[in-house]
């Protein structure tokens, strides 16, 4: 059976980070545009970073470079995957600009500690107009082989079908909104699948017989589901990573905003399962619309001998 975590990420720090106009169209989390954003951001991304690594979690930090000029690049999670076989999923990304995000230094970098056996590219599909933006638009439930994805602009059913296919998974698709009825552009911003728990904005899945199929699926799982509001995912209460450390130790990642905005009660219930890691991210949350999750793509691939 699949791990849910893993104590391997991959980050990408930025050199040119801004807000990005081409994703602004349909991603309702962008709210700024800051002059200085690349200085602040770099700050929140090294904290974070420091933050993983004295809980002993391992991260790849990999710089990105200036040309091509890739804003967004602090999301890796978005353009590629990793699996425990082996295989690493490429995928079609929404704006033109994030497709440049797919540099090869980033798998040179990763291949010096991991072994890739597979490369599945499905970045074909841009020519189609049609996108699957890896861990955003999918959350995997990888010890079931599910993946919750709300569709959108940036997530295509087709593809979301093609992905299961290959990988042997399971879709469980929906339609999510926000509180102004617009589409949700990622999965992962309303929903976070741990080894025992899921945190879900059930509230932004407006069709009851959608609704109530998702809570079946994840009942089925035996995980417990906690439940946030639309307030709640506005600061990125959804956008959430549980990953853990060498010792086996569990952690759920998340960013200040999202802590602030969890109950006391959440805050309690998360911390029955695994103690919460959270850093600031605000500059990072307002100009490119992600978070905590979104900054760190999930490394299962099969370590090489040292």
């Amino acid at each position: 059976m699949s791990r849910q975590t893993t104590s391997h990420l991959l980050m990408i720090r930025p050199v040119q980070f801004a807000f990005n106009a081409q994703t602004a169209v349909n991603n309702a989390f962008q709210s700024t545009q800051d002059t200085n954003a690349q200085e602040l951001a770099l700050k929140e991304f090294d904290n974070f970073v420091g933050l993983l690594r004295k809980k002993g979690v391992d991260v790849t930090v990999v710089n990105d470079t200036p040309a091509p000029h890739t804003p967004d690049s602090i999301f890796p999670n978005n353009w590629i995957s990793f699996h425990d076989d082996g295989s690493i999923v490429l995928y079609p990304m929404y704006a033109a600009n994030r497709r440049q995000e797919r540099k090869p230094h980033v798998l040179e970098t990763l291949e010096k500690h991991f072994s890739i056996k597979q490369r599945i590219d499905l970045s074909a599909y841009e020519n189609n107009n049609v996108f699957l933006e890896g861990t955003g638009s999918m959350v995997l439930d990888r010890e079931n082989k599910i993946a919750y994805a709300c569709l959108s602009q940036r997530t295509d059913a087709k593809v979301l079908n093609d992905f299961c296919a290959r990988l042997g998974y399971t879709a469980q698709a929906f339609t999510a909104t926000d509180a102004n009825g617009f589409p949700i552009y990622h999965t992962n911003v309303m929903m976070c699948v741990a080894d025992r728990y899921v945190i879900i904005c059930l509230d932004s899945i407006p069709d009851a017989a959608e609704r109530k199929t998702t809570v079946t699926c994840i009942t089925k799982t035996n995980k417990a589901i906690i439940a946030i509001t639309l307030d709640q995912m506005n600061h990125f209460a959804g956008n959430m990573l549980q990953v853990n450390n060498a010792n086996g130790d569990t952690f759920l990642i998340m960013s200040s905003q999202a802590y602030k905005a969890l109950s006391s009660e959440q805050v309690e219930t998360i911390e029955k399962y695994n103690p919460i890691l959270h850093s600031s991210l605000d500059t990072i949350e307002r100009n490119g619309g992600g978070s905590a999750r979104c900054m760190m793509a999930e490394v299962f691939l099969p370590e090489r001998a040292v």
